[in-house]
């Protein structure tokens, strides 16, 4: 029997979430340092594997809790969609990334699921660079309109 219902296999679809904080003064980012195989031990946006029946969105905060143990409050949006061919050595994967801010005085993390750690902090696995290159220009677009508070 074949492993799919239809003729064709299907791409599998993860979800990502960026997030920034301010601390002393300097933009950072949350990343874990992956725990398992592939790129092991390399630095990554907090992310995974979308559920069967999850909404991208909520996939993006679980993902992020289970990782970190952060849960953001505020709003977060969609930065964009990543799926160039080859960028997961596991197959064929398509990522939804999202994007939203901490504050670090109220975020306590640490690495859980399969991160070893969670630092905000920039070596990434897969395409992590790219993915956080757009979350940047996120930033940068956003703070423009409207400043960001200091504490």
């Amino acid at each position: 029997p074949s492993r799919f219902c239809y003729e064709y296999p299907r791409p599998a679809v993860t979800v990502d979430l960026v997030v920034f904080a301010m601390i002393d003064d300097q933009l950072r980012v949350l990343l874990i340092r992956r725990k398992h195989a592939p790129f092991e031990g390399c630095w990554a946006i907090p992310g995974g594997f979308l559920e069967i029946e999850e909404p991208l969105e909520d996939g993006a905060r679980r993902e992020l809790k289970e990782e970190t143990g952060l849960e953001l409050s505020g709003p977060i949006e969609q930065l964009g969609v990543f799926g160039k061919p080859g960028r997961d050595p596991r197959g064929r994967t398509i990522s939804i990334a999202y994007v939203g801010l901490a504050d670090p005085a109220h975020s306590q993390i640490q690495g859980g699921d399969d991160a070893a750690s969670a630092e905000w902090l920039a070596e990434l696995a897969f395409d992590h660079a790219e993915i956080l290159a757009v979350g940047i220009a996120w930033y940068r677009k956003k703070r423009r309109r409207k400043p960001v508070p200091k504490k």
